[in-house]
């Protein structure tokens, strides 16, 4: 399949500083690409420099076919980009702020009024289009400044934490709509910090770590090549003492989280046979028991969650697949 992006060697040093580190990636068109990794690690920086925002040190980028360094102007073109820090113009109408982003992308009048009335509509903003900025609140304004980097129609769609401190509805509205672009066979290009949200989205995803990439694989793959303990997750009607939970065979850790008990284990379906076994003798309810397999923020973790992280590098096939 074609590649959206195409990045090779990308490296961005701030004088001894290596902030990303000769990184390879390929994005397929009509694929949510999910890009993860700590505070740190190198996330905005790859996507100012794939965005033309900032020049590498070293590297090249492929924006649908055209040189991001060679050709910005085309490259730039097809692209709709919502930085981590971004707004609209607040003394400016959500109407007037789309009209802006239409003239300066050359849509034509025609298209950016009937183009805005369908994304204000989308939204949820259609009531509110002729209300300054301002008076929006945060979940407003993100939805409404990622309807203006749709205005273009961009053939990529790059979003830096999108969702980042957004009320639920709001959240799911752009996660909906994301979805709805993707399968109408736009690129997105994203980075989170939410691992769910990232499992649920993405095609496949990428863990950068101190610069350099971790892993490149879809959600599924990369939990069932990390493997790890299984868990299970259980509630009981009653208080139960985790020093006695960790005495049924199988258990290697238990941990509390609210009124939920985690049970880690290598082998759980015997540990579910002695967990039953113990609160039969002991007349303790179960009030509800699941096995759960490894996450995409396990798989996070045990990648990004010391020094030696990065060196467990989980590699792609060399078509991206």
């Amino acid at each position: 399949m074609k590649n959206m992006i195409e990045a090779e060697g990308l490296t961005k040093n701030y004088g001894e500083l290596v902030a990303v580190d000769h990184i390879d990636l390929n994005v397929v068109c009509g694929e949510i690409f999910g890009f993860l990794g700590p505070n740190g690690a190198g996330k905005t920086t790859t996507v100012r420099m794939l965005t033309g925002i900032i020049k590498p040190t070293k590297g090249r980028v492929h924006i649908a076919g055209f040189d991001l360094l060679r050709d910005p102007i085309k490259a730039k073109e097809v692209m709709g980009v919502v930085p981590e820090l971004s707004n609209a113009y607040t003394e400016l109408t959500a109407w007037k702020n789309l009209q802006l982003m239409a003239e300066l992308y050359g849509v034509p009048a025609k298209d950016a009024k009937a183009r805005a009335e369908e994304l204000l509509v989308r939204f949820g903003l259609h009531d509110r289009k002729d209300h300054k900025t301002k008076t929006f609140s945060k979940g407003m304004k993100q939805r409404l400044v990622i309807a203006m980097s749709l205005m273009s129609d961009p053939e990529i769609l790059f979003l830096d934490e999108p969702t980042s401190g957004l009320d639920v509805m709001s959240a799911r509205m752009i996660k909906d709509v994301l979805q709805e672009l993707n399968n109408r066979g736009k690129t997105i290009f994203l980075t989170t910090h939410y691992m769910e949200e990232a499992n649920q989205l993405c095609n496949r995803v990428a863990i950068i770590n101190h610069g350099r990439i971790a892993a490149i694989a879809p959600p599924e793959e990369l939990k069932a090549r990390i493997g790890g303990l299984g868990r299970l997750e259980v509630s009981f009607r009653a208080h139960v003492d985790s020093s006695d939970l960790r005495r049924i065979s199988g258990v290697t850790d238990v941990r509390e989280s609210g009124d939920k008990t985690y049970l880690y284990t290598d082998e759980p379906g015997m540990t579910i046979q002695h967990l039953v076994d113990y609160c039969q003798s002991g007349g303790i309810e179960i009030v509800t028991l699941h096995t759960l397999t490894p996450t995409l923020e396990d798989v996070f973790i045990k990648l990004t969650g010391d020094e030696g992280g990065v060196e467990e590098m989980v590699e792609v096939d060399a078509d991206g697949s």
